[in-house]
């Protein structure tokens, strides 16, 4: 009989490159929040997957990119604080995208850190073929990418192969997770991306980026089921009817979605309750960095 392994796998890239995606993918079901969107990742969220006598912990980390605002720099500071305790790292590029400056940064963020990393080339079901060549052998100029990974994570294309790489690079040691576990998420932070994520995939354009969610209350209740009050926080008064909707229809339409995945998620029947709030000032909150897992930055 083989020895278990057990790593930790953090995976970096540039905003909307697919992190989530792969992280679900790898795992077998969602534990992710995926948009078409940028920067929907904002929490620490870890998918368990396992392959063979492996088990890992996938990182899915903030999208790295230039930051301007105080939570994009506590994202950016968490995905490379992330990357360092981790046993391995994976630098996922978009091949429709190529090497463009938000990529070239991270690569750059790896440099600086004289960190190697495993290269996860995502989506090449959306290039040709001669345009993925030359890609790979711009990649391989950069010595600190040691494998290459061709896959689509939507599609499933290349997944047999990089869980096995992974696999490979996990220490010997027990496991830390039951084996039907899949994400190592607080339940009050699963409620607050659940409700979030149906904010992103109703509002589309109407939804301003400032947006923000919260669990106010997690109660389990005697015949199983569980009470949840999550708030919606926006910056301004004019966004709080955008988010309401005519009506009340889409708060209620929001609710509905995000409350039949969390109760999947959290294996009961769960009362979620959601309100909206103007909070100008959630950005400078550092109880709203905590719940994140994110460091505030003063």
């Amino acid at each position: 009989m083989t020895e278990p392994r057990f790593g930790m796998i953090a995976l970096l890239g540039a905003p909307n490159v697919g992190k989530s995606t792969l992280v679900n993918a790898l795992v077998g079901q969602k534990v992710a929040i995926v948009t078409a969107k940028v920067q929907t990742t904002r929490a620490r969220l870890r998918g368990i997957a396992h392959h063979a006598d492996a088990q890992m912990v996938l990182i899915d980390t903030p999208g790295v990119f230039a930051p301007r605002r105080r939570l994009d720099r506590a994202m950016a500071r968490a995905a490379w604080r992330e990357s360092r305790s981790a046993d391995a790292r994976c630098v996922l590029i978009d091949a429709a995208r190529g090497l463009n400056e938000e990529s070239a940064a991270v690569l750059s963020g790896l440099k600086k850190r004289k960190a190697e990393a495993l290269c996860v080339i995502n989506k090449i079901d959306r290039v040709r073929r001669d345009g993925l060549l030359r890609l790979i052998d711009e990649l391989r100029r950069n010595p600190l990418l040691t494998d290459f990974f061709l896959i689509s994570a939507l599609h499933g294309d290349g997944l047999d192969e990089l869980r096995a790489a992974l696999a490979d690079r996990c220490p010997k040691g027990a496991w830390h997770y039951p084996s039907d576990q899949a994400a190592d998420v607080p339940l009050r932070m699963l409620a607050a991306e659940c409700v979030r994520e149906q904010a992103y995939m109703q509002l589309h354009q109407e939804l301003p980026y400032d947006l923000a969610t919260e669990t106010v209350s997690w109660k389990d209740l005697p015949d199983g089921s569980a009470r949840v009050d999550v708030c919606v926080l926006v910056c301004r008064p004019s966004q709080k009817p955008i988010v309401i909707g005519q009506g009340g229809q889409r708060i209620r339409s929001i609710s509905t979605a995000a409350r039949h995945a969390l109760s999947e998620a959290a294996g009961c029947q769960v009362h979620l309750f959601v309100h909206v709030k103007v909070d100008p000032s959630w950005q400078d909150r550092q109880e709203h960095y905590d719940a994140l897992g994110l460091e505030f930055i003063t």
